[in-house]
């Protein structure tokens, strides 16, 4: 790996993670991302609290997955497709819940356990997503408490009264913990520092589909 992986604005991608993972499958991937633990997961005993309760993570080379060991599969579920714009938003619709009406339906088999999906719009994560990408996501319900950095979000910005909705990968504010850093995947978008107060809703990005041809 170049010096440039560990460029402190951009920070370290996911695939350059799960490929130090898969190459040091004994690192504590929380300490990697974090710093919070201990170093080795042979230093972790496997009895404790804090091994039962520490997300882990683990790199499938054959599905390019990166998950986190609180990630449980299921071997079959229906993944309602909703409409963002006819929910008035993802804040209404993660409010909302079972009420709302969804499009359609989607099953993947063996993916992480996802409460919804949607159509994405920009091209703030091309080439790894782009507009009309769906993403299957997890609802996360304590923003304060519950984010993992360097992991993919759904993200709903609170902009003058407006909600702004992008997928971002998210990292750690050199400003404090009173913010989160939002970066683009495209590198013509600037990773930007917000305030965690201007957050209103976030889900964990567990998978995406693609369409590559109508016909």
């Amino acid at each position: 790996m170049t010096r440039g992986v560990l460029d402190k604005e951009t920070g370290i991608s996911e695939d350059n993670i799960a490929k130090f993972l898969a190459y040091a499958p004994n690192v504590n991937a929380i300490w990697l991302i974090t710093g919070a633990g201990k170093m080795l997961l042979s230093d972790i005993n496997v009895n404790s609290a804090q091994q039962v309760n520490e997300p882990q993570a683990n790199y499938n080379e054959d599905n390019k997955v990166f998950k986190l060991r609180t990630d449980r599969n299921v071997k079959q579920q229906s993944i309602p497709l909703y409409n963002i714009e006819a929910s008035a938003g993802i804040v209404q619709l993660f409010k909302d819940g079972n009420e709302n009406e969804p499009i359609d339906y989607i099953k993947v088999p063996n993916l992480p356990k996802c409460d919804g999906a949607v159509y994405i719009t920009g091209d703030s994560m091309y080439p790894l997503l782009k507009s009309g990408d769906i993403v299957m996501y997890k609802t996360v319900n304590n923003i304060n408490d519950s984010l993992f950095f360097g992991e993919m979000y759904l993200v709903s910005l609170d902009v003058d009264g407006d909600e702004f909705i992008s997928v971002k990968w998210l990292h750690k504010s050199e400003h404090g913990d009173d913010y989160i850093r939002l970066v683009s995947e495209n590198r013509h978008h600037s990773p930007k520092d917000v305030k965690l107060k201007h957050v209103r809703a976030m889900a964990l990005v567990k998978g995406s589909i693609r369409i590559n041809s109508m016909f």
